[in-house]
């Protein structure tokens, strides 16, 4: 793909299945559009979701998620799914992403017309958050999240304020509600810890947050992971605090739960300006190689959409 022509956006969605690998090809197979690309695609039984990266002309990107939260609202029961992760609708969270030649603001606009096809096409009501928010309430995804799936259902039945921005004023009966949004590059970073000492790894989140006083933009949560502590981390401005301090901030305060560190992953792709050669929230990360993890060289090699 040529990243000198045309407008690039950049699409994450998550979704509300990280068990059953069959489910989650079937949503990736509905998302193929032309001009799009997919570049990575991964599934957590531990947290039950899955997240998609694609990437390619806006209005191609946005027709490709919209056909994916169909096919999620058709195939996941969120009255039978559990997980560790918050969540509230089987297509959970749809953001956007500006990559290249296109604004923050375009792809909140392209978040709104997708949200109004979700509820026209599927049914499925929409909260729109961050640079595409309607209220400023919502604008972060965890007051949006809030109460999750069920406890939602009930408080749109009770609270007017409670209840979805495009359509409803009920969720789905299964596929519950869409999050969609317009965002600035977000890096999702897991740390495992070499104990299996979940407290260990709340503790690190807790006090690495920025909720609780910690780096800004960092989101955290500590929770056990196949058997591993891992702290869950989500950072949403990497250029105001650079990953580098994230990681030796969480070294510091795992030396001081008395564990360490053992090993790093990815979810999703990084943009080039993140990644430096050496770097070292990098090393803990085995394997890690650029052209499959940096987005922009990514493009330049995407990833065959399954059949």
């Amino acid at each position: 793909m040529n990243l000198n022509g045309e407008p690039i956006v950049e699409c994450v969605p998550n979704f509300s299945e990280g068990l059953n690998e069959e489910t989650i090809r079937a949503i990736v197979c509905s998302m193929q559009v032309f001009g799009v690309s997919l570049l990575d695609w991964s599934m957590d039984a531990t947290h039950n979701r899955s997240v998609v990266t694609m990437a390619g002309a806006p209005e191609a990107v946005a027709e490709a998620a919209i056909r994916g939260a169909g096919k999620a609202a058709e195939l996941i029961d969120l009255t039978r799914q559990t997980g560790v992760h918050p969540r509230i609708g089987a297509a959970d969270v749809i953001p956007f992403v500006p990559v290249r030649g296109y604004t923050l603001a375009q792809c909140a606009m392209l978040a709104r017309n997708a949200a109004m096809q979700i509820w026209r096409r599927y049914g499925v009501p929409v909260y729109l958050y961050e640079a595409a928010a309607a209220r400023p309430d919502r604008v972060n995804l965890e007051d949006v999240r809030r109460g999750q799936f069920e406890g939602i259902r009930e408080a749109v039945k009770k609270d007017a304020k409670s209840r979805p921005d495009v359509g409803g004023p009920d969720l789905h009966a299964t596929a519950g509600a869409s999050a969609v949004g317009a965002r600035s590059f977000l890096i999702a970073y897991n740390l495992y810890l070499d104990k299996g000492d979940v407290a260990a790894a709340r503790a690190i989140a807790k006090e690495i947050r920025a909720s609780n006083g910690g780096l800004a933009g960092v989101k955290a949560m500590g929770v056990l992971a196949n058997g591993r502590a891992q702290v869950s981390m989500n950072i949403t401005d990497f250029r105001r605090m650079p990953m580098d301090r994230v990681f030796q901030t969480a070294e510091k305060l795992a030396k001081q739960q008395g564990v360490q560190i053992e090993s790093a992953e990815l979810i999703g792709l990084i943009p080039e300006e993140a990644y430096t050669p050496d770097a070292s929230w990098l090393r803990p990360i085995p394997e890690f190689d650029p052209a499959e993890r940096v987005l922009e060289r990514k493009l330049e090699n995407p990833r065959h959409w399954p059949l």
